[in-house]
Formats: structure tokens, sequence, C-alpha cells
């Protein structure tokens, strides 16, 4: 077992005193005078072994050496010669000074004497040396990054553009361990070098606490016995300036201005001093800079982008509160306004009556704040000087109870990209208004009844327009006000329409002229009045004419207060006309075709003859109408009335579906053809094969689609109950084609349909919002557009994607010669460029860069 001092005891003998070695035996008791646990954990030093003048056996005379305090434990340390290679033992009760002073790298000057029992030379009579003071002359230099102390190893900073200088960290200063200085580093620069020189916190005078980057001026002294030189009485002269974040809250040409997060205030930045890609700057952009002072004013430098919603200016509450606006925000501010918030809040919080700011962004919406509105907010407070404001600012529904404003009525009447127009129910002109009015997210239509308040323009104020507008239920407004009360009278003049309705117009003529008003004489109070009516009021489809007596009400306008008859019934006269029920079989500009109740013939319509509005009309509506003739013998209906449809076609369904094919298509898509009745025969084995059945508009699915001859459907059968005949129903066409081409919102389907070889289709006809592609495999319908005469394809479903296409490989033919071809050769063929590529974007060139490619390989 090896000797336990040799990890302390190491030493050079010197020439004249004598040596002594360590004893081998190593009881409890060291005659060097250490006194030894029998663990060896501990130490103990006893002063009255040691001989009186320094030396072994009371002989020689005390020398003073220098030298380096190297290690320093709690009771005891060694010293590193200056003069000699020796390294000596010291008890700390031999230090003549206070001991918490003395550190790891002090100078010190001692005597050398030896242990009586052991003779090994050990260091007492320890003094501090001061170090050696250059002359007085101040430096100036800078702190730098921070290093962490350690008690053998001297840590200086990195060099940056500007000489810098390591800090003493905050979790060391003045908390190390025994013999463990923290240190720092400070720099200068002479001659073009810089040159760094260590620090300990006693060195920096005030007991300041100095940061990497800090400018300070110092002193260098020398160490006169190791030659190392240090900052001492370091002064702080001006402190680093600390990065600043902040939002860029304005861009110009050329500068801009950033609205710094530590202060309520903005700053002016040039953009030569913004680090990074000025094109992606924006305003609202996280940033951070330093600040600089330039010509007196304060500007920031070194902008650095930073992650989105790194700098947060405000906190703003979980907790929703509810007041009222006491002050607005001006529609138009004036020139010596410059608060940034003008408008107030008045609310109750904690039970305590406190006043509000807000500005134009703290509203949820744009919708107009008035005065007494019942509002909810949140409330933010600013990091920077803690002020408080509403925001988040969204109207109640109930504020109209506190406001004082008039709500008006009217009806959607037009609408433009950003604005549109209310027909009003008491004004005559058209209100205009701004989506961002509108109270509710939900988006509005042409004829929604809405509520509105209206205010003057600010900056005309002989215009007018909505504000705070709201949708109201279908059914809410009305222009009209209707009396309940019925009158009695005699029809003085009849209608124009009616007059009209007994001969037949032309289906090519264009559309009829608004019908001239009927006039009604009747006595109310005793007094003779007169009113007007339109053929749209009757009440039945029984047309009064000149003498009938009627019954009807009184409908007054709301706005110009004008009268007509409604209601209108004709009373003592009875028709033996019979009502007829057939289906819309076509529709066209502005007349129309009935499929008669039997399914086999079409009768003529004109729209003068609908009772109602025509455009509720659709395809397989269920009609009552009256049949009559006009010029030549025709037949045409009259007086048509939409009445509630009528379940199914016919009697008796099948429950069987069968599977045939188009022979014969329906009159609306051939017009050339007599009968009105379309054809299918039978394809699917068994006893009906070959039979061919007749259907109707009736008995299609889809009553806009439009079937072709020789295409294929599934059907089922039914009996007409009038005739008994069976007839093909719930008809659904198999169509399947491929897409032959797609053009942004509109493409094409190899279909043939009449002489056109190609079905047109718009892309929102495609279901499930997927993109076609060209070879893509669809089902699809076909619809008749009855003014144009033209097919096209809607309910388009794609059924399979076109396959991938696959590269094939290059002939051998083409490999071997490309082979054989060199850059060299000046046989091989040469190519010319006769016209430059052009983008999508239109421009020229390619952008992607090209990639060399190896002869006879394709990737």
């Amino acid at each position: 077992m090896g000797s336990p001092w040799k990890g302390f005891v190491e030493f050079t003998l010197p020439a004249s005193p004598p040596a002594a070695f360590v004893s081998a035996d190593l009881s409890s008791t060291s005659p060097v005078g250490l006194s030894l646990s029998p663990y060896g954990r501990s130490m103990s030093f006893d002063p009255s072994l040691l001989h009186s003048n320094g030396f072994a056996n009371g002989t020689g005379v005390g020398l003073r050496e220098t030298g380096v305090v190297e290690k320093l434990l709690t009771s005891y340390g060694f010293i590193q010669c200056s003069e000699r290679q020796a390294r000596l033992f010291f008890h700390c009760s031999q230090y003549n000074g206070n001991l918490q002073e003395l550190k790891i790298g002090d100078d010190v000057e001692f005597e050398v004497s030896s242990d009586r029992r052991t003779g090994k030379p050990i260091a007492v009579k320890l003094v501090k040396i001061k170090a050696e003071v250059l002359p007085e002359e101040r430096i100036s230099g800078q702190v730098g990054p921070d290093l962490h102390a350690s008690p053998f190893t001297m840590l200086h900073g990195y060099i940056h553009p500007h000489p810098v200088v390591s800090a003493i960290p905050n979790h060391l200063d003045g908390k190390s361990a025994p013999g463990q200085v923290p240190t720092g580093s400070v720099c200068y620069e002479r001659n073009g070098e810089v040159f760094y020189l260590t620090y300990t916190p006693d060195d920096v005078e005030g007991n300041m606490h100095l940061d990497t980057g800090d400018k300070v001026s110092f002193y260098m002294e020398t160490n006169k016995h190791t030659g190392a030189v240090s900052a001492r009485n370091i002064v702080l002269v001006k402190k680093k300036q600390m990065r600043c974040q902040g939002v860029v809250c304005a861009t110009k040409e050329a500068f801009g201005f950033i609205e710094r997060a530590d202060v309520v205030k903005e700053i002016f930045f040039h953009y030569s001093e913004f680090k990074g890609d000025l094109e992606a700057l924006q305003a609202g952009d996280d940033v951070e800079f330093t600040i600089k002072d330039r010509n007196g004013k304060e500007v920031a430098t070194d902008v650095r982008l930073l992650p989105q919603g790194t700098v947060i200016f405000e906190d703003i509450s979980i907790e929703q509160f509810e007041g009222t606006v006491t002050k607005v925000i001006p529609k138009v501010p004036t020139k010596n306004q410059n608060d940034p918030l003008p408008g107030r809040i008045c609310a109750k919080i904690n039970a305590t009556e406190k006043e509000l700011l807000f500005g134009e962004k703290d509203t949820k919406s744009k919708v107009t704040l008035l005065e007494g509105d019942h509002v909810q907010f949140n409330i933010s407070t600013d990091r920077r000087d803690k002020l408080e404001r509403a925001t988040n600012i969204d109207i109640l529904p109930d504020t109209f109870h506190f406001t004082k404003e008039t709500r008006e009525m009217g009806v959607i009447a037009a609408m433009r990209d950003g604005f549109g127009f209310i027909k009003c129910v008491d004004r005559d002109a058209r209100m205009f208004f701004h989506f961002s009015e509108v109270l509710e997210e939900s988006p509005l239509h042409i004829s929604d009844e809405v509520e509105f308040t209206v205010v003057p323009d600010m900056l005309s104020a002989q215009r007018n327009h909505a504000v705070r507008i709201k949708k109201l239920p279908k059914g809410t407004v009305s222009f009209h006000t209707q009396s309940e009360q019925r009158f009695i009278g005699v029809v003085e003049k009849e209608t124009t329409g009616a007059s009209n309705t007994k001969t037949n117009a032309s289906p090519s003529k264009g559309k009829e002229k608004d019908a001239e008003e009927g006039v009604i004489a009747y006595e109310d109070c005793g007094v003779k009045l007169t009113v007007p009516y339109h053929i749209k009021d009757l009440d039945g489809c029984v047309f009064p004419q000149l003498g009938d007596k009627v019954e009807f009400a009184i409908s007054e306008v709301k706005r110009t207060g004008q009268q007509s008859a409604v209601s209108i019934k004709v009373l003592n006269r009875t028709t033996n006309t019979k009502r007829l029920l057939g289906f819309i079989a076509t529709l066209k500009d502005n007349f129309g075709f009935i499929e008669t109740a039997n399914h086999d013939q079409e009768i003529f319509f004109h729209y003068s003859e609908v009772c109602g509005n025509v455009d509720n009309l659709e395809l397989g509506d269920t009609v009552e109408y009256t049949q009559a003739k006009g010029k030549g013998n025709k037949v045409s209906a009259e007086k048509v009335t939409k009445v509630p449809p009528v379940n199914g076609v016919g009697e008796d369904v099948s429950s069987n579906v069968s599977l045939g094919k188009v022979i014969r298509p329906l009159r609306s898509v051939d017009p050339s053809q007599t009968e009105y009745q379309g054809l299918i025969e039978v394809l699917e084995e068994g006893s009906s094969k070959g039979q061919n059945y007749p259907f109707g508009i009736v008995g299609m699915t889809n009553k806009g689609d439009c079937l072709q001859k020789g295409e294929l459907v599934k059907f089922q059968l039914c009996t007409i109950p009038q005739t008994g005949q069976r007839m093909a129903c719930n008809v659904v066409p198999q169509r399947r084609a491929l897409v032959e081409c797609v053009k942004d919102q509109f493409g094409f389907i190899t279909y043939e349909v009449g002489e056109s070889k190609k079905l047109f289709f718009h892309m929102k006809e495609v279901q499930d919002g997927l993109e076609l592609q060209a070879g893509d495999e669809v089902e699809f319908s076909v619809i008749l557009n009855q003014r144009t005469g033209k097919c096209s394809a809607c309910n388009v479903r794609r059924v399979s994607e076109c396959p991938k296409p696959v590269a094939t490989p290059r002939p051998d033919r083409l490999v071997n010669r490309l082979k054989s071809i060199t850059l060299d050769d000046a046989s091989a063929p040469r190519l010319v460029i006769i016209r430059q590529p052009r983008g999508p974007d239109n421009s020229k060139g390619f952008n992607v860069e090209r990639k060399l490619c190896k002869v006879s390989v394709i990737e």
C-alpha cells in the first residue's frame, strides 16, 4: 500500500537546509506533526512540533522566500515557490492577517521550516505581498461574455468585432467556495492589438456588478513574482445598451417606426439598420433592436425579426364585463384630436363604477356604436404603464331597449361587392348600406327582411345611410296594410290582362306589356268611391268582367298611402268550365307546356294565364287549368293555378327495377317528333324483353334530366288509373363517360348529345368538391336549357380516376445513338433555339435549375 502523503507532498530539496524525508511509519500520529484519523478523512496541525527557529534540531537561520498560493482548503494549503521548483505545505494558523482575504493566486512571503519529527520543509510566518502597481495610467475597456470561475484555470472571453470583456457570473459573485475566486476579464486595444486582463470582484470599485459589454476604465498591475498582469481599481464608465423588443407599427419608403415593448413610445429606424429580408418586413412584425443616440435623438439600430407572438404588450382578462357606451369614437377625426383612445365605457366592476377607454381597434366588428349602447367587453391591461382599457367590445342584443334611436324596416333590394341597397318601408329612396354594418355573422341575401337605423353621412350631410342592420324573420316586413273589413262593389273597368286572355298569344312574341289596372266602384259610409285592382290580386281563377259584383279588401301602401283592391272574389256568377289537372312539362321565356293527366299529350299555356308568380313554377309541378281554343282552333290552357302535388304517377307500382334503352325521347328534347311521350325498350332477359313502355315528365326521377335516344336507363312500371295503361316511372339514366378536358371552372365530357359530341359541365356541378382530371370516368345527368336549347351535365360524380402515366423506356436504337454522341463530335446533331420558352405565368425562361442527366438513364 502506497504512502498517503504522495497525494499532496511534492517538493525539491533546497541546497542549504538539511532535508528530511517522510517516515515510512504511518501510525496514528505522524512525525511531521500531522495527526491522522483512523480513516484518513481529516487533519489537525500542532505548531509545537516545529523548531523554534524554523529548522530541525534547532540549527540554521530563518530565510524569507516568496511564492503563490496554489491550493487553499479549510485549514491548510500549498504554496508554489517563485525562486525554485518546490511546493510547500502551510497551516492556516501560520498566516499573518485576515484569512478570509487570502485567495488562490495571492503572492505571499514566508519562512521555510521543517517538522521536528520528519524534517519535511513547510512554510511558516506567511505574509501577503501587495501587488506592484504600474504607473497611474487609466485604460478604457469593455466587459465581455460570462465565464465560469475555476480555481486553477484562467478563463478569457471571446473576441468580438469590438473589444469585449467577460463579466463575473451572478451565481458566483461573492458566493464561491474557499479557494474558488470568481474571475472575469476586461480587454483593451493598443496599436491594433487586443489584450485581455483578468479581474475579481475586489478589483471593482463601489461594489458594482458589471455586465458583459459594459465600458470601464482601470489600472494595470503586474505581479513581480509571476509576471501576470491584471486589472485593478475598475470604474464603470457606461453601461452596455441592452437589446429592446417591439412591434413594427408603420413602414414608409426608406424608414419605419417601432412601438417599444418597454415604454409607451415609438422609435424611428432606417431600413439600412434592418438585418434580414426587407421585402418580407411588414407592419405587425415582432422585432428586437438596440437603441443609439444620433443627433440628439434615439433611433433603433441592428433591427432583427423575432418569432411572431414574442412581443406581448398587454394582458387581457378572461372574464367578460358589461357596460354602457358614454362616448363614441367620432367618424371623422378633428385636426386637434390626438387621443388614440377617444371612446368611453362606463361599467360596474367589483362593485365600483369605472370609466374605461377604448379605440377603433377594440371593437369586434365595424358596426357603428351609439351612446347608450349596452355592450360586452374584456379588460386589457398594458404591461408598460398598467393602463386599463376596454377591448373585444361587442353589442348585446338588448341594446336597442337602452338607446333612443329610431329603427326602420325594409328588404334587401340589391347587393354589390361590399355594399348594397335597402328598399325601405317608410321612404321612397333606397338606402345605402355597407356589409360591415351587419350585426349577425351570417351573410345577407336579396329579399332578406331587415331592421336598421338611418344616420346622416359624415362626409355629406345631404345623404343618409343605414347602420346597425339586423336580420328579421320572413314575413316581418310589410309594405302594405290590409283592411280587415270586406267591401262589396261592381267592376267598372276590366283589366287589360283579362281581355287578352280570350285571344291566345303567340309563343313567338316577346314579353307582354304590363297589364292595365281595372276599376271597382263601391260605397263606404254612403260615399261613392272607386279603387283600382290588378289580376295578381284575384282570389281564385274566375276573372271579373264588366258589371260583375265582387267582394274585396283594401290594401294601402305604407309609404305613399295608395290604395288598391285585393283578395277579390266574383259573386253571383258561376262557371261551367271544367278544371283539368296537369303537370308542367316545359318552361320557355314567356310560355310553356302542360302534360295532361293521362301523360300522353302536352298543352300550350302563356305566362299571362298563370294565377300567381310565374317564377314559382318548376318542371313537374302539379297545376289546374281550363282548356280553351284560340286562333286557328288551337287548344291552350287558361287560368293556370299551381296546386299541391299528386303522389306518384299512377297506381300499382311494381317493385322490380328493369334495365332499358330510350328509343324515343320526350318531345321537349326532340321538337321534330309528333308524339309527346317517350319510349323505353326493355333489355333484360325475360318475358318482357323487347317490349316498349311510354314515359312522361312525371315518370322521371329528375324532372330536369334530358334523356337522349339510345341512353340506358333503369325504371319501374306503374298503371295509369284513368286509362289502365302501363307506363315507365322512376326513370334513372345510367350514364358513364370520360372527362375530355378541364379548363379552370368548367370542362367537357366525351358524350354525344344531339349534334354535339362533347357535353359541357361546370365545376360547381361536381359532387364532393373533387378536382376532375382529363381521363376520369364520371356519372352525370343531362339537363336541357329550355331557353337556349343547349344541354349540359349536372350532378357529376367521379367513378374512377384516370390511370397514371407510366414512363416507357427509350428505344434501344435511341439509347445506342445517345451513347455514340459526344460533346466534342463535330458531326453530332446541333440544336438551334428558335423561340424561348414561356412559363404558366407568361414569364420567359425556366425558373427551376436544370439537372444534368446521365446518358440512357431515365428518372
